[in-house]
């Protein structure tokens, strides 16, 4: 599965940013090992439901040790026997174009 998803603290820092948080969470996600990337709005994990999940919740732990409220949104691409599709969901679009 591949999962998008953003945590969103609801007190940042003094100057209404959450990058402190935001890059906790991340580091969460990237130490995992499983496959990632993040972009201006979003981290995309790539792997089985339980780690992936697992991963989701230690983010959302990190975050929400230093916010009394977490907002979280997700989203999930759900195919079993499919692996390696981070990047090649972008790939076969990226061919069409090309094209």
């Amino acid at each position: 599965m591949i999962v998008a998803f953003s945590i969103t603290p609801t007190s940042g820092e003094d100057t209404g940013g959450v990058s402190e948080a935001v890059a906790a969470a991340v580091r969460v996600v990237r130490e995992s090992g499983l496959p990632c990337e993040t972009n201006a709005m979003f981290t995309n994990i790539e792997g089985e439901w339980d780690e992936v999940m697992t991963v989701v919740k230690r983010a959302v732990d990190v975050v929400a040790a230093v916010s009394p409220r977490v907002g979280l949104v997700l989203k999930a691409d759900i195919r079993p026997g499919w692996e390696g599709q981070l990047s090649a969901k972008v790939e076969r679009v990226e061919r069409i174009l090309e094209g």
